[in-house]
């Protein structure tokens, strides 16, 4: 098989994977809470999402958060 050739640049940091760890063991404890809302988190994807914004706050190389692009809506007038 074909070896997958690495840049040797990390995309996120060793801090950074900790932290989406912890919040995926909080997630499976029932204890990780949604921010405004206070809702528990269920989703996997949602989790990891927390993991990384903590990461990023504590100032852990993260990439930026990708923005969707907009949708527009033509409006018949």
């Amino acid at each position: 098989m074909a070896e997958k050739k690495s840049s040797g640049k990390r995309k996120y940091s060793k801090k950074a994977g900790k932290s989406v760890e912890s919040a995926m063991h909080r997630k499976k404890s029932g204890t990780l809470r949604s921010g405004r809302s206070g809702k528990k988190v269920t989703s996997r994807k949602q989790a990891i999402a927390i993991g990384l914004s903590e990461a990023r706050e504590k100032g852990a190389k993260v990439p930026k958060k990708k923005t969707g692009a907009k949708k527009s809506s033509a409006k018949k007038s």
